[in-house]
């Protein structure tokens, strides 16, 4: 590590068998590196079953009290741009367990909080902790494997991944019930200090190159991302663009993004090495984060409320119906890790968007009155569909992308799943309430008397039990078209599933990765310099 920039050794290609970070217990380090995400992954979905018990507790209204879930959200995107640089300053190991050390002290003053004010800037805190959980463990998982190896780490990466949205509308939904909503932050306590421990042991300290700070290009992609994702939270409730705030964020998110763009083309130092962008991989790997986590999240925030609002299924029952796609996807992943050696991703990847599109196009069929097995089986292939779209897309992604890059590759694709999430979830509610008022229209507009139990003509006849069967009437007619909504947004999500794989024919080969060397290999533990060649 103490060549010149100019030495000839810098340009050595190292042996591509061995790991950019090579450490003594590689199994505690990433038992303790996934832990850490998979509480920050979980912390995204277990706070919206204890909603309405966080609403009458800290006397917040039914708008007020989504800033829980936004705050968290807009922190978490804000952050993500700053993890390379961040550890480039601090390295890896202060970063892990300053993150974990913050987001386990934030989720306490979480479940301590008295009012709502207290609660969304304590979310904040927790977010701006969190969001350098998953693009370090990830680039933790990657350094610490060799390319023969990355396929089984990224099947392992992705059950972390996977094991937070799955588990928490269950685990929320348990803990809200039987001991109380404060239970959902509290929960944290054990595992933070658990994963605190285990990277403080195991995780060596890293030397790097520092770099400067890109203040105004963070600025710019903070203000971009705000933007865009105030708008989605704030559009369905203001009527969109009728809204004049909404209309502001809209100029914020372009404005932002216009000189961003023209920022990151002139400038001499900025916030994300423009030859990350030269990659075609990399650039693809992004798109297809974003479909993946507009689609997987989209689903994931319907079905909890179809299974409650149609079927009538408890909280506790309609997680379990979600159980399915969890074990679709961690049946899967190891099965799909081992063929991934042998086969191209591409074709892997292609075959993932294919099954996830069957299995929303399996859920067109669903009527009102069904039985369970229809629900737990297009869960079933959605989770199979999910896992081999998750691992190629990761591999592709990084492939021939070098590893000086991966801090800041890993933050960006975070960040493109964030953002895909929030789309995919704007959209889709957008959608579902905008189609439940026009198919009630339609379907009102339909009644006959040949369609109600009961004389139209002789309505008043029946007293007071006219208005219950109006309402009965109505009520059919309100589920019908609800029914209608949800298939027609699981139809849209089929087809963007299938639209996404033509694109897959404009990536390269992940097996064409570029040899490791060492300039390439970025920062390497104290004293690892010589293993590495």
């Amino acid at each position: 590590m103490s060549a010149s920039a100019d030495s000839p050794a810098r340009k050595t290609p190292v042996n591509v068998e061995v790991p950019a970070l090579v450490v003594k217990h590689r199994g505690w380090l990433l038992v303790g590196v996934m832990g850490a995400m998979v509480m920050q992954v979980l912390d995204t979905t277990i706070a919206n079953v204890a909603l309405p018990h966080m609403q009458s507790s800290l006397s917040a209204t039914q708008d007020t009290v989504t800033w829980v879930l936004t705050s968290y959200v807009l922190a978490s995107a804000v952050a993500l741009p700053l993890v390379g640089w961040l550890v480039s300053r601090l390295g890896t190991r202060t970063m892990l367990l300053g993150s974990v050390t913050l987001f386990t002290l934030a989720s306490i003053l979480c479940g301590l909080a008295q009012s709502l004010e207290q609660m969304v800037l304590f979310r904040v805190l927790q977010g701006l902790a969190g969001a350098f959980l998953g693009p370090l463990a990830q680039t933790v998982t990657i350094d610490t494997s060799t390319p023969s190896e990355r396929p089984k780490m990224m099947a392992l990466f992705t059950q972390g991944v996977m094991l937070g949205p799955i588990a928490g509308p269950m685990l929320g939904g348990y803990l809200t019930e039987n001991l109380d909503w404060r239970w959902v932050f509290f929960v944290n306590i054990p595992l933070g200090i658990a994963c605190l421990v285990i990277i403080a042991l195991c995780m060596p300290r890293t030397v790097g190159p520092a770099r400067k700070i890109d203040l105004l290009g963070w600025a710019l992609v903070a203000g971009a991302v705000s933007g865009l994702q105030l708008l989605l939270d704030r559009g369905p409730s203001q009527d969109w663009f009728e809204s004049g705030e909404v209309v502001s964020y809209l100029v914020l998110s372009l404005s932002c993004f216009w000189m961003g763009v023209v920022h990151f083309a002139a400038a001499r130092n900025p916030l994300f090495p423009p030859a990350m962008f030269t990659d075609r991989n990399f650039l693809g790997g992004l798109l297809f984060t974003f479909i993946m986590g507009m689609t997987m999240m989209s689903v994931m925030a319907l079905l909890p409320s179809l299974l409650q609002t149609i079927y009538r299924y408890p909280v506790i029952d309609a997680g379990l119906l979600l159980a399915p796609r969890g074990v679709g996807t961690l049946l899967f992943i190891m099965l799909f890790s081992r063929l991934m050696a042998k086969s191209d991703p591409r074709m892997m990847l292609a075959c993932g968007f294919g099954i996830t599109g069957f299995s929303f196009w399996l859920m067109t069929g669903w009527s009102d009155i069904m039985p369970t097995w229809p629900i737990v089986l297009s869960g079933f292939v959605q989770g199979m569909g999910i896992s081999l779209v998750f691992i190629p897309a990761n591999l592709i992604t990084f492939a021939t992308l070098p590893p000086a890059y991966r801090t800041d590759a890993s933050g960006l694709v975070n960040m493109m799943r964030n953002l895909g999430a929030s789309i995919g979830i704007a959209v889709a509610t957008f959608l579902l309430g905008r189609d439940i008022q026009v198919n009630h229209a339609e379907l009102g507009a339909e009644v006959t008397r040949l369609s109600v139990p009961f004389d139209l003509d002789r309505i008043t006849a029946y007293g007071d039990a006219s208005a219950a069967m109006i309402a009965a009437a109505d009520g059919m007619i309100n589920q019908q078209a609800a029914m209608i909504a949800y298939i027609n947004d699981f139809l849209l999500m089929a087809v963007v599933s299938f639209v996404a794989i033509p694109l897959i024919l404009f990536l390269k080969s992940a097996k064409s990765a570029m040899p490791v060397t060492k300039e390439a290999a970025g920062s390497v533990p104290d004293g690892m310099a010589d293993a590495l060649h």
